[in-house]
């Protein structure tokens, strides 16, 4: 009998810990990554952005998987649009 409470408790102890780790974890980081994807897809000609590695620029134009950002008036790059960390609010 005092084997299987054993057993019992270190299920529930297993549980809550797998609970722990996936609300304050799991459940935060899902939320990021929904926020960053409707961020992409909302995207759009002349937004002003900052990409991952701290490039400013305007978005020029977008293609499926990327983004033209004018860095400057003679200076284009192509970043992918997972680059992006975040649109900038004027």
């Amino acid at each position: 009998m005092n084997n299987s409470q054993g057993w019992v408790s270190m299920l529930i102890y297993l549980g809550a810990f797998i609970a722990i780790f996936y609300f304050f974890l799991v459940m935060p980081r899902k939320k990021e990554e929904k926020k960053h994807r409707s961020l992409l897809e909302s995207l759009k000609k002349g937004d002003k952005v900052v990409s991952i590695g701290g490039i400013n620029g305007t978005v020029s134009r977008i293609k499926d998987d990327t983004v033209m950002l004018k860095v400057n008036e003679n200076s284009e790059i192509e970043l992918l649009k997972k680059a992006v960390a975040y649109r900038i609010e004027d």
